[in-house]
């Protein structure tokens, strides 16, 4: 049963964090314009601070048990944007010293993410 609630928890926050991705993005493409990605930006920013808040609700004021960590950290944060859990496990390791390995997840993470998603592009011209 729990593990039912912990589903439908995941659901209903994914849905509700995918749609507000792409709600937001595209306003504010639409009014700032798209020869900057103001959208992707607005979206990871503000998830960002979402996660932040969700995670310090949780952990100093106990406002949600796991139940709630599944539907607004998970769920919809992780609908929302994984931006924003990037940074609160790179914040995770500033907090606890580990400097290194905080720069590494940021480097590893954002270069690799681009050579990646080039690399994907590439295989996918090939089978065309």
């Amino acid at each position: 049963m729990d593990s039912m609630k912990a589903v439908l928890s995941l659901a209903a926050g994914s849905l509700v964090g995918g749609f507000g991705r792409y709600l937001l993005a595209a306003r504010v493409a639409h009014l700032a314009g798209r020869d900057y990605p103001w959208g992707t930006l607005a979206v990871n920013l503000s998830g960002c601070f979402l996660i932040g808040l969700f995670e310090e609700l949780s952990a100093r004021h106990q406002l949600f048990g796991h139940q709630g960590r599944i539907l607004f950290i998970v769920g919809l944060c992780g609908a929302f944007t994984t931006f924003s859990t990037f940074a609160s496990e790179t914040d995770h390791l500033l907090r606890h010293g580990r400097f290194a390995l905080a720069a590494a997840n940021v480097l590893t993470s954002v270069l690799l993410g681009l050579v990646l998603f080039r690399a994907g592009a590439w295989a996918a011209r090939l089978g065309a």
